[in-house]
């Protein structure tokens, strides 16, 4: 109780500061409520959608804003650039706040020459790669040529990588340099009024090892067999560190030299996670992005588990998924735990879906709750193109706006 006090107390403070002395992100206390784009889709369509579902006094308290994935390995830095500057520029010319999300972690495709050790006759190849992704055991002779995903269907994906390889981390690094530079001056740019636009970058994606990458016993062995014989597996997040299938991670904890034998520890991959995570937000920073719009975003599987944690350092405000406690955030006694101790201004849902046929009242209700605390900026829904057909959400979310707007002063 204390802690939520103090919590409260110092959005207060930033509230009252923000009044008295100037701020140039007015309300420190305003809230957003995002819509995400499915990598892929036509950005301008979404802004076409959610301005004329938002038309609104923009004074309120709570705006609906538009997020975007850019995955920065996933193609040439050339398209990356340009997809980028279009959702700036989306976003000045419709007055929709934003939310920018890097990911160097679950599509890279565009770098075989980082991941490909196995195969000569693709581009980039070159066996000293699999010292780049991840492994399966003890040593560079488990490394991985295949993975598995599950967002709705299971997929075969690349090898994840490993987050403590120098030339991963530098390729990462490279990247962000070009865009982060960009982002920021599209920001500094805006006139006065308009500076909220830019709700914050985000950095990681459901940050983990072997959850959104899994590796499947003998996985290697099925590279070269037809997709559709593949073990079809449901994770099971409670078991860790395996989640059910097989354990990966050996690559970044060799590496980071924690271990080179014995039993993964839980321990280790969640360390690796909030190295990983603090790595990129220190270079956001020196790149001169202030904390209060910098945000993480870490999954849990399981209640409490120590992968929470990653989501927490002193250059960034903390974000996680929620989906099993979009009901309730509060309920998620991981992330409580580490709000507890956080001295960040602020923190994110950073994926957040009420899953089911839902009425508009649990929907409401959802999003009332999620929202309750000042502290956390925004609730960023996965993904628009998912309810922006479904009359509940869409109702649910016209109905907050209109609950959160500011009292007439006619």
């Amino acid at each position: 109780m204390t802690r939520r006090w103090l919590r409260t107390s110092a959005a207060t403070l930033l509230l009252f500061a923000a009044i008295v002395f100037g701020s140039h992100d007015a309300l420190a206390q305003k809230q957003y409520l995002v819509v995400n784009i499915v990598p892929g889709e036509k950005y301008e369509p979404v802004f076409e959608q959610v301005r004329d579902l938002a038309r609104r006094d923009s004074s309120g308290r709570l705006e609906l804003g538009i997020g975007a994935i850019f995955s920065y390995l996933h193609q040439s830095r050339v398209q990356c650039t340009a997809d980028v500057i279009e959702f700036l520029s989306l976003s000045g010319r419709y007055g929709i706040p934003i939310v920018v999300q890097l990911d160097g972690e679950q599509w890279w495709e565009a770098r075989p020459d980082l991941w490909n050790w196995w195969d000569p006759g693709r581009p980039g190849f070159d066996p000293a790669n699999r010292m780049n992704v991840e492994w399966s055991g003890w040593g560079s002779e488990y490394a991985m040529k295949i993975a598995w995903r599950n967002w709705g269907r299971q997929i075969r994906v690349l090898p994840p990588p490993n987050f403590m390889s120098q030339a991963y981390r530098a390729a990462c690094h490279a990247e962000m340099r070009a865009l982060i530079p960009l982002i920021l001056r599209w920001w500094e740019n805006l006139p006065e009024g308009k500076k909220s636009l830019l709700i914050g970058i985000k950095l990681g994606w459901e940050s983990a090892i072997g959850v959104n990458s899994f590796y499947l016993p003998g996985g290697n062995a099925l590279l070269d067999l037809p997709e559709e014989e593949d073990p079809q597996v449901k994770l099971q997040g409670e078991r860790i560190p395996d989640r059910g299938v097989a354990a990966i991670g050996y690559a970044a904890v060799m590496t980071a030299q924690m271990a080179d034998s014995g039993i993964l520890q839980e321990a280790h991959l969640a360390e690796i996670t909030r190295w990983h995570l603090e790595d990129l937000c220190a270079l956001a920073r020196n790149l001169g992005v202030p904390r209060e719009k910098l945000f993480t975003h870490v999954g849990g599987w399981k209640d409490e588990e120590l992968l929470y944690d990653a989501a927490f350092n002193s250059h960034s405000c903390p974000g996680w998924s929620f989906y099993r406690h979009a009901g309730d955030p509060a309920k998620d006694l991981g992330v409580q735990r580490v709000l507890g101790r956080s001295d960040a201004p602020y923190w994110a849902a950073a994926e957040w879906l009420l899953e089911g046929r839902n009425t508009p009242e649990a929907w409401h209700s959802a999003l009332q709750r999620s929202l309750s605390d000042p502290t956390c900026r925004y609730v960023c829904i996965y993904n628009w193109s998912g309810i922006r057909d479904d009359p509940a959400a869409v109702e649910a979310i016209q109905r907050i706006l209109h609950d959160r707007s500011e009292p007439s002063t006619k």
